[in-house]
């Protein structure tokens, strides 16, 4: 059997729209639920979840207005993606879980854990989002030669979030996913692998979920509700004692190898794996580290789980 046909796409209906997902893996094992950001969808982690699924129930779904899943009219803001993804866990009976999260999945991984910390098994995660004080926090970089590049994007991103020049850019050039996507891989594509990421998006009005994101952004206390709950949530997190599993690339983009190194060493039960040369979407360069990395982790956690309840 093919690896793609071990993987079965579903649909709930969640809030009066509906909410696809990708499933495999035995469903006696624990679960762990895949959360990707923008402007991807559970097809970034098909590569991945075939190796977790030994030693979990794997559930990748896709973001409200992302990938296979509906489009209401909403506005996508952060809190919107943490109301759908909460009525999806709850549809269906999902009460403990791995988080394996990479981009706005890890914010709202952490989102989650703070306010369910019993929810939650384990969490492994990858170029994650967190409040960021100044502009020069994002993609921020220690390596002189990587200057240049952070300051492009940093310029970029301020443009997504001017009212009128992200509009034009995001929902009508459509830059999210045609430069933005293939810019954060280090490999191309094929037109195979990229139909799955363009299909959601083919008119300016249904890119608007890529448009919420980056204007959604913690960044100099901006907007302030999304910032205050991410500075609650990353607060969470460094007082958690649940096992973690973080992994950079080099040069990475949001998160650069020597902080991801430091940010590990700030986190309790914390291990960090570093997987060479990576951008941002770490899953389309690394899915065999990355999966197998998960799936030992998991497996030894679940190993001396009887011990620790004992």
């Amino acid at each position: 059997m093919s690896k793609a046909a071990e993987i079965e796409i579903r649909t709930a209906s969640i809030l009066g729209s509906s909410m696809a997902y990708r499933e495999t893996g035995a469903k006696d094992a624990p679960i762990a639920l895949f959360l990707h950001g923008n402007p991807t969808s559970s097809h970034i982690w098909r590569n991945i979840l075939p190796l977790v699924a030994p030693v979990a129930h794997c559930v990748a779904p896709d973001l409200i207005g992302f990938g296979q899943s509906g489009k209401p009219d909403i506005a996508y803001r952060f809190f919107d993606h943490v109301r759908y993804l909460d009525a999806l866990i709850d549809g269906l009976g999902v009460s403990s879980a791995y988080l394996v999260a990479q981009d706005w999945g890890t914010a709202l991984a952490f989102h989650l854990a703070a306010r369910r910390p019993d929810f939650v098994r384990g969490l492994a995660f990858m170029e994650f989002i967190r409040p960021m004080p100044t502009w020069q926090d994002f993609h921020h970089t220690e390596v002189a030669e990587e200057q240049d590049h952070a300051e492009a994007a940093r310029a970029v991103f301020r443009k997504f979030r001017t009212p009128g020049e992200g509009e034009a850019m995001i929902l009508e050039a459509n830059a999210f996913v045609e430069r933005v996507l293939p810019g954060g891989i280090v490999r191309k594509l094929s037109d195979d692998e990229m139909g799955p990421y363009r299909a959601p998006f083919t008119t300016p009005e249904n890119r608007r979920p890529v448009l919420a994101f980056p204007r959604e952004l913690p960044i100099a206390g901006e907007p302030a509700d999304v910032y205050a709950a991410l500075q609650s949530a990353h607060a969470a997190l460094a007082a958690s004692s649940y096992p973690k599993l973080l992994f950079s690339g080099t040069p990475g983009a949001l998160v650069a190898p020597e902080s991801a190194e430091r940010f590990a060493r700030s986190l309790k039960h914390c291990a960090h794996v570093h997987l060479g040369a990576g951008l941002h979407f770490l899953q389309e360069d690394h899915p065999e580290a990355i999966g197998r990395s998960v799936t030992g982790w998991i497996a030894g956690i679940e190993a001396v789980r009887p011990q620790l309840a004992a």
